[in-house]
């Protein structure tokens, strides 16, 4: 697969990733959507933390969407989703459609990433046998 088509492939990863994130967990906060409210008591966090965890997850969204700190990015956001996946875990959720999440979506963050940046494919290459 040519270098372009990589890139390509990688943003357009880093672009599903980045539209989930702000559309289905960061929007809602910072909107004071009652569905975001509501799933953080369900998972058994206090009122009032909603706002805070979505400026955290804007915050780590644009530092991984600009190419001098998407690693950085990454790393964070990683810190963030297993966190997440500990909240379910503790809440008794389903493991392959809430637990496993958090890594399904680090998967796609990192897919797109690695795809997308060869500094970060010369770190970790893909070897083949």
């Amino acid at each position: 697969m040519s270098t372009t088509t990589m890139t390509r492939i990688g943003w357009a990863l880093s672009g599903l990733y980045v539209l989930f994130m702000l559309g289905a967990s960061v929007t809602p906060k910072l909107a004071g959507m009652q569905v975001a409210e509501d799933t953080m008591t369900q998972l058994g966090w206090p009122t009032g933390y909603v706002l805070m965890i979505g400026l955290i997850e804007l915050a780590l969204v644009l530092l991984y969407i600009w190419p001098r700190t998407s690693v950085l990015g990454a790393v964070l956001t990683m810190g963030l989703l297993g966190g997440a996946m500990a909240t379910q875990i503790r809440a008794g959720s389903p493991l392959f459609s809430h637990i496993l999440f958090s890594l399904y979506l680090g998967l796609f963050m990192w897919g797109g990433l690695w795809l997308r940046d060869p500094a970060l494919r010369a770190l970790f290459p893909f070897r083949k046998t």
